[in-house]
């Protein structure tokens, strides 16, 4: 039972991976590409994207309420960016960011308190 719980939010991960990539990941890579090429780019690392968000939502609708399965998904979409900015991108965490992240919590704990 726990493992099957477990397996919409790991799909949830795999798939925010390739979004980010999907929509940041031109940034830094395809810089001086023209914009209907990075569109493309984008488009196809999307398609993964979907591959595996559609099944994680299918899946979880089972064990996490909707606004669970919202909320778990913002989580970790944000997760997924923050390792991304940092490693990826280079960009320099603050405490501000650490604040927001402690909000985030904050909407965990109040979409699954009972």
């Amino acid at each position: 039972m726990m493992i099957r719980s477990l397996v919409p939010i790991l799909l949830l991960i795999l798939s925010n991976v390739f979004m980010t990539f999907a929509w940041y990941g031109h940034l830094r890579t395809l810089r001086g590409a023209p914009l209907w090429v990075a569109i493309l780019a984008s488009w196809g690392i999307a398609l993964f994207e979907y591959c595996l968000m559609v099944p994680a939502n299918r899946l979880g609708f089972g064990h996490y309420s909707l606004p669970q399965l919202k909320v778990i998904q913002e989580v970790v979409t944000l997760g997924v960016f923050v390792i991304f900015a940092v490693w990826f991108m280079r960009e320099r965490l603050t405490l501000n960011h650490c604040y927001a992240g402690l909000c985030l919590v904050g909407a965990v704990y109040f979409c699954f308190r009972k």
